[in-house]
């Protein structure tokens, strides 16, 4: 089932849905995110850049994305809950700076802006395709066990340590 492939170039993805930057700023932070639609060797994507700052308890620049637009979803008053539990995971064609990101995946279990589940992975410089099990994805400060029957939003995630954030996605897709 694919997320998006990033051909909008209003940050739309084939879900219907709106990409949003989202930084420590909402918490007091100092940390600048970025998210635009690039095209980097011929293939439309997502790219999220900026600078990840410690300063303020921040550390953290975001590309988020609900997966259901809202009142989508049957038998949820909400109407944004996704089924994947066909799925066995997630998978990115990425290419960035070398360093460690992050997806975080969130549930209606996440109820503190703190929490979600997250999955780490290396973007190199060249294009790759990288599949992350749904067993990847560990618990951020809840205890629940994630309910891949009831997922909400993706971010795309540089948190964690000071460094300069460089990342582009051409594809988001969830794989058996």
């Amino acid at each position: 089932m694919l997320v998006d492939d990033f051909s909008n170039t209003d940050l739309i993805s084939t879900r219907g849905t709106h990409w949003r930057a989202v930084s420590d700023q909402v918490m007091g932070g100092i940390s600048d995110a970025s998210i635009s639609h690039a095209v980097v060797d011929g293939r439309p994507c997502l790219r999220l850049s900026g600078d990840v700052r410690l300063e303020n308890n921040g550390g953290f620049v975001q590309a988020a994305l609900d997966l259901q637009p809202r009142g989508d979803s049957l038998g949820d008053p909400l109407g944004d809950i996704l089924d994947a539990s066909g799925y066995t995971g997630l998978r990115l064609i990425v290419r960035g700076n070398g360093e460690l990101y992050s997806l975080h995946l969130r549930t209606p279990d996440n109820v503190r802006p703190w929490q979600s589940y997250r999955a780490h992975f290396t973007a190199g410089a060249d294009w790759q395709t990288i599949d992350i099990p749904f067993e990847a994805f560990k618990p951020h400060r809840l205890e629940t066990p994630l309910d891949v029957a009831r997922l909400q939003r993706i971010g795309l995630v540089a948190i964690g340590r000071a460094f300069h954030a460089d990342v582009a996605v051409c594809a988001m897709q969830f794989y058996r």
